[in-house]
């Protein structure tokens, strides 16, 4: 009867050591994050977006802790921010939240202009130099203040969203110097370039606007003498730049 309750105990003492490991192994698996909140700034609008928060290089898109606080010092090396863009905005949400888009936009024309440059094996032979702007007839009273507008931004600093009249982003500053001179334009630089009327690059004036990067995702104020004004990003306040600084997608006036 002794040995019978000593085998009892036993197997009662291998039950619970049991359960206790399977407990704990239970602790240890890990819970995947299915989706994130999405914040626009500055608002009290927010939604849950589904896979955006495991987008490989969605931590380095610039400026993404303003919408997303859950990922803030998760940035790395920056290496997929621009992949991380494309994925973000292939999300079906993204387009609903008001503002993302643009965001998305900007952020590409930051990652493009930040991006290494990688030096060829070989030295080639230089390229030869693009043409300058043939010269243009005499720039119209309305495409000078336009012009004027913009170079007197010059040094103010860039905010994402900004119209001024003390700091821009790239289509706050155009549509603010239109503005200067009694004309209305659409907000966005997409939309600018897709309502502006085309202009040969040899026949930019001042006050025509050439967009840039392959969505039109950034937008300029040309000055004349193949110069243009732009609010290019957070790391740079408005400044004067050549018009082929950066890859030109359209020129168009209004």
């Amino acid at each position: 009867m002794a040995e019978h309750r000593r085998q009892s105990i036993r197997t009662a003492r291998r039950l619970v050591a049991a359960t206790a490991a399977a407990a704990s192994a239970t602790v240890l698996v890990p819970s995947v994050a299915n989706a994130a909140e999405v914040t626009v700034p500055g608002t009290g609008i927010s939604a849950e977006v589904a896979g955006i928060e495991n987008i490989p290089g969605i931590a380095d898109v610039p400026g993404i802790e303003a919408w997303i606080p859950s990922l803030a010092g998760q940035a790395g090396s920056g290496a997929n921010a621009q992949g991380a863009i494309d994925q973000a905005r292939a999300l079906p949400m993204s387009s609903a939240i008001p503002g993302f888009t643009q965001f998305l936009n900007q952020a590409e024309s930051e990652v493009v202009y930040s991006a290494p440059v990688v030096a060829p094996a070989a030295v080639a032979a230089p390229a030869p130099a693009a043409p300058a702007p043939a010269p243009a007839p005499a720039a119209s009273s309305t495409g000078q203040a336009i012009a004027d507008a913009a170079l007197s931004k010059i040094g103010s600093p860039y905010g994402w969203g900004a119209t001024g009249p003390y700091a821009f982003d790239c289509s706050g500053l155009t549509s603010w110097a239109y503005a200067q001179a009694g004309k209305s334009i659409p907000r966005t630089s997409q939309a600018q370039a897709a309502s502006g009327t085309p202009v040969p690059l040899s026949q930019l004036q001042p006050g025509d606007l050439i967009a840039y990067y392959g969505g039109a995702s950034h937008v300029a104020v040309y000055v004349g003498n193949g110069m243009m004004v732009d609010a290019l990003n957070s790391s740079s306040p408005v400044a004067q730049r050549p018009i082929d600084y950066m890859p030109i997608h359209s020129a168009f006036r209004f």
